[in-house]
């Protein structure tokens, strides 16, 4: 059932939240969220049914699994777990859905954080944006910014306007082999979802051009159709026409608006209208944009009207998508508590399994069964335990975040291409979860040392 809505609303293209553009409100389908929902229990319906099937059933499989820590116990091994199917069971399911939460949350959560930069860089363009105007551009002293300490790459961009029929359009002319030296060029901007053919394309024609959908549309366009644009010339200040040849659909662009706009090649652009002037430089930095800005700033001071911005403050500034919001600190929080949930979860169940079954291992060692002997059934139940409860929470949570990320894609702007794995925090997780049940097996290993008399007694 899940599959099925996730199928219904990702595939067809429908967004479960909707910001229209000068709406100030937000519209959610909240039945899209059954989806995770039903998944999250129909996993852990089949991790039960599964690993009951696989104790009692593939005997053979088990056997070869425990091999490393039963040995010559593995057949004894695998028919003593095939008679307590349903409370490993109960243990690996429990263990799985604790690493699928922690596994989602964290990818879930790098995916949205990466994103918000992603966001962040769109609208302001680059790590650092300077702006000016044609009569002083910044395109001019792309070198001593270059230069700046803390730079990485520096690339200028014309920002233009041009008129499509009546339609006044932005104009960005840019040279498409360096473009992504200073900024994101996304596959996601690109109708065609691949950023680096259509600019290799751009770059093969002169005259090309890409167009809004809206434009596309609007005009009945096919590849390769020459469409005329009227742009300003820098000698007369009047629109003179231009034909361009349409290559591809741009979605977004960075700096560019929303709705339509126009991408092309800046030696073109120059050469129709008598200015090579590029009013826009785009500056990717090797450090915290924060620390070059004042660099910049002190270059771009003799340039009149010149305005430049870094990514912080733009990130402080946008309010295009729900990407928006900080989530900092409950990120904190829900990575916190996922690592304390797996530690939890794995090794007191674990640890609470074994201590219970002191019994069986004390009439072990009272019918001559050596301590060896013992730690190999401990062992082996641990690692069929953890092993099978690692392998399916990693799947549960890889699927699930990627269920989120794609029913919330009118959330990210633009949509990530792949999820975001914090392989740290995963580690992090695995190495915490694992000192846990290692702990809780030295504890379960203690009680074998006690007199098996005595724990009768007891018991």
């Amino acid at each position: 059932v899940a599959g099925l809505i996730v199928w219904r609303t990702a595939a067809s293209g429908y967004q479960i939240i909707l910001a229209p553009e000068g709406v100030a409100a937000v519209a959610v389908d909240y039945w899209a969220f059954l989806a995770p929902l039903l998944f999250w229990l129909g996993m852990a319906m089949f991790a039960l049914r599964g690993v009951r099937w696989l104790l009692t059933s593939a005997r053979v499989l088990v056997g070869h699994l425990v091999k490393p820590v039963g040995r010559a116990m593995t057949p004894l091994i695998a028919a003593s777990l095939a008679r307590q199917p349903g409370r490993l069971a109960n243990v690996t399911a429990l263990t799985a859905l604790a690493i699928a939460f922690a596994a989602s949350t964290a990818i879930f959560n790098a995916t949205y954080r990466s994103q918000s930069s992603v966001d962040a860089e769109l609208t302001n363009g680059a790590d650092i944006t300077v702006t000016g105007s044609t009569a002083n551009p910044p395109g001019q002293m792309v070198g001593k910014f270059a230069a700046t300490e803390g730079v990485k790459a520096a690339v200028p961009m014309q920002h233009r306007f041009a008129y499509v029929g009546a339609d006044l359009q932005d104009l960005y002319g840019i040279d498409p082999a360096t473009i992504s030296d200073a900024t994101t060029m996304a596959d996601a901007y690109f109708a065609n979802g691949d950023a680096r053919s259509t600019l290799a394309a751009l770059q093969k024609t002169p005259d090309g051009v890409l167009l809004s959908e809206e434009t596309v549309t609007d005009f009945q366009l096919n590849p390769n159709d020459v469409i005329n644009l009227r742009l300003q010339s820098a000698k007369d200040q009047r629109y003179y026409t231009v034909p361009f040849r349409f290559i591809g659909v741009v979605r977004e662009f960075p700096t560019a608006p929303s709705d339509s706009f126009i991408v092309a090649n800046a030696d073109y652009v120059a050469r129709s209208t008598g200015s090579a002037a590029a009013e826009v430089v785009l500056i990717r930095t090797k450090v915290d944009p924060a620390r070059v800005m004042p660099g910049i700033t002190e270059v771009a001071k003799v340039l009149p009207g010149a305005a430049v911005r870094d990514i912080g403050s733009a990130s402080k500034l946008i309010g295009t998508s729900l990407t928006s919001v900080d989530l900092a600190g409950l990120t904190r929080l829900e990575l916190v508590f996922a690592i304390a949930l797996c530690v939890s979860a794995t090794a007191l169940m674990i640890l609470l399994g074994l201590l219970d079954r002191r019994r069986s291992f004390a009439v072990m060692a009272a019918v001559g069964a050596t301590r060896p002997n013992i730690l190999a059934f401990l062992r082996s139940e641990v690692l069929v335990v953890v092993g099978g409860g690692l392998v399916l929470g990693l799947v549960v949570g890889v699927s699930s975040a990627w269920m989120l990320v794609k029913l919330l894609t009118g959330v990210f702007d633009p949509p990530p291409e792949t999820l975001t794995v914090p392989w740290l925090y995963l580690v992090a997780t695995l190495i915490a979860t694992l000192v846990g049940v290692g702990l809780a097996l030295w504890l379960a290993e203690r009680q074998i040392e006690r007199s098996p008399v005595e724990v009768l007694r007891q018991s």
